[in-house]
């Protein structure tokens, strides 16, 4: 679309919209949360050329542009990440209805009970980079926590967000929920998020998912509550005890399944007790998908005979570096403390995308 001619207008009347249909997904029964997730799986799949058509025009722009290559990646919406997107939506329907569920009820010494239940937190705004599968993402989770939310992506990604905005509207309506319980900020224009992030009487609560700079913006400038992270960087641990097959079938999944993803591993932290019989094994994997090793000196010792393993000494910026590309430093550790001391602060060990387990909703 056109830029409005006035952000603050249009602003406004996507959060007065949303802030209407969050009443109405509130109420929303088990059965129309889950028709609508069903539906949507379906838009995706049907739908899938059109999402790749409208995906190719943000790639040539961004590559166009000069984007970097990680950035391109995370942009791409292949047939692969549409059904992984879509068998989410299934899985999220599939799973148990969040809201009304009332846990740590005590009996009081009057005789009343008292405890928590869960209910919908309103209207969430989304601030996100690149990854258009977020849209969805985002999307299917104000769903099935009767919340309704804006959501802003990056100017690289809009016309597919356009697209994949287009399915969801379409799978709200089929199920009898309010298309305007997921409404997408269709201007680039950066006085946007300045406003999104500005409306209390509107907006409950601010998520922003990218860099570092977007998360500072965020969350110096909002007038709202802001749920955020820190850097993406995130640990493969392997302790003293494992089971030696999985934790290299594990880790490789979590550094080569895709490289670009905030939630790839870029550091492996492995016990002293398992350093000589683990790392030689997924050091031939990474020898074999060519990915760089940086090591310490008890790792590069280990890693160093493997046949085609490109080892390195690691730096100290090296604990703490998001590569985002096939890079993984490498340290030995004595313990599990040792392995939490070597995280800086704001990192994750061994985190994966869990946000699928955890809908949206308060505790009253």
């Amino acid at each position: 679309m056109n830029a409005p001619a006035d952000i603050a207008v249009y602003m406004t009347g996507l959060g007065r919209a949303a802030r209407q249909a969050a009443q109405r997904m509130a109420r929303a029964q088990t059965a129309e949360k889950e028709a609508a997730l069903r539906a949507l799986a379906t838009q995706l799949r049907e739908q899938a050329p059109a999402l790749q058509a409208a995906n190719a025009r943000d790639i040539q722009a961004a590559q166009a542009a000069g984007l970097a290559a990680p950035m391109v990646d995370r942009l791409r919406l292949n047939a692969a990440t549409i059904e992984t997107v879509a068998q989410g939506c299934e899985q999220l329907a599939a799973m148990p209805d969040p809201i009304g569920e009332i846990t740590g009820v005590k009996r009081r010494p009057s005789g009343i009970s008292v405890g928590q239940m869960r209910v919908p937190l309103g209207v969430f705004g989304m601030v996100y980079e690149s990854r258009p599968n977020v849209t969805i993402e985002a999307a299917s989770l104000a769903i099935k926590s009767g919340n309704a939310c804006i959501l802003r992506g990056g100017s690289e990604a809009l016309h597919s967000n356009l697209a994949l905005w287009r399915c969801i509207q379409a799978a709200l309506q089929g199920a009898g929920l309010p298309a305007e319980a997921v409404q997408l900020v269709e201007t680039t224009d950066r006085a946007a998020v300045g406003r999104l992030i500005a409306m209390p009487e509107f907006v409950d609560v601010i998520i922003p998912r990218g860099g570092k700079g977007l998360i500072e913006r965020i969350s110096a400038e909002a007038r709202v509550p802001v749920i955020k992270h820190l850097d993406g960087n995130c640990h493969t641990y392997i302790d003293a005890q494992v089971d030696l097959d999985l934790a290299v079938r594990v880790t490789d999944n979590a550094k080569t399944q895709k490289y670009s993803p905030c939630n790839a591993t870029e550091s492996l932290l492995v016990h002293v007790a398992q350093a000589t019989a683990f790392l030689p094994r997924i050091g031939e994997v990474f020898a074999a998908k060519g990915v760089e090793m940086r090591c310490d000196s008890a790792a590069a010792a280990l890693l160093g005979p493997v046949a085609g393993a490109q080892v390195r000494p690691a730096t100290e910026q090296d604990w703490s570096e998001e590569y985002l590309a096939p890079i993984v430093s490498v340290k030995v550790v004595h313990s599990l403390d040792e392995a939490r001391h070597a995280l800086p602060a704001g990192s994750g060990l061994g985190q994966r995308d869990g946000q699928r387990q955890h809908p949206l909703c308060r505790r009253l």
